[in-house]
């Protein structure tokens, strides 16, 4: 029963004090792009949160198996990079196959998911803190649920600034940016709520 209180406690961190999004800045690039649109959000936010679940169950095991007994960990850039390229092409073909309207409005942002920093950040970040598989685990998990969660918020946000009387020069990109930096002091007030937590 410990155990998976802190892995539930890990998640949490990871989702909410320690959001790549708005405490390490990576994905932004998705972040600021999709985020106009409520249903192209959320999209992206379960494409991102399948890529990272399966990459951090794969990544882990192929570091720790394969690429350390082998001799060769400094080539874990490239074996994650492989990993995170071919689920990205399986989430793109099946977003496709069941939802066009989607896959269209992700545009080029789905094949970003590929050189996304907070992908390729939570499996790398894993190995080199030296994480267990259920720390790590649970680290992918509450960041790709914590990277859903800001970008579809943000995006509610978004939407409703569009109907509101923004001064001119805020209109638009500047005034998301605002969004973005109170968010991430609201964020910020979480921290250490959970430290110290160990699986």
């Amino acid at each position: 029963m410990n155990i998976l209180i802190s892995f539930l406690l890990a998640i949490l961190s990871s989702m909410l004090i320690d959001n790549v999004v708005l405490s390490r800045f990576y994905g932004i690039c998705p972040f600021l792009g999709v985020s106009r649109k409520v249903k192209s959000s959320l999209g992206m936010g379960v494409a991102v949160v399948f890529v990272i679940v399966l990459a951090t169950v794969i990544c882990w095991p192929l570091y720790n198996f394969v690429l350390v007994p082998a001799g060769i960990p400094f080539m874990d850039t490239v074996a994650y990079i492989l990993v995170i390229a071919s689920l990205v092409q399986l989430v793109g073909l099946f977003i496709k196959k069941y939802s066009p309207s989607l896959y269209k409005s992700l545009g080029i942002y789905l094949p970003l998911i590929t050189t996304n920093c907070a992908v390729l950040g939570v499996a790398q970040g894993n190995t080199d803190q030296g994480l267990n598989f259920l720390s790590s685990l649970a680290n992918g998990i509450g960041t790709s649920v914590g990277f859903l969660l800001i970008i579809v918020v943000f995006s509610c946000i978004r939407v409703r600034l569009e109907s509101s009387n923004v001064p001119k020069a805020f209109k638009g990109l500047p005034i998301a940016l605002i969004v973005a930096a109170i968010m991430a002091i609201a964020f910020m007030g979480l921290q250490g709520l959970f430290s110290g937590i160990q699986l």
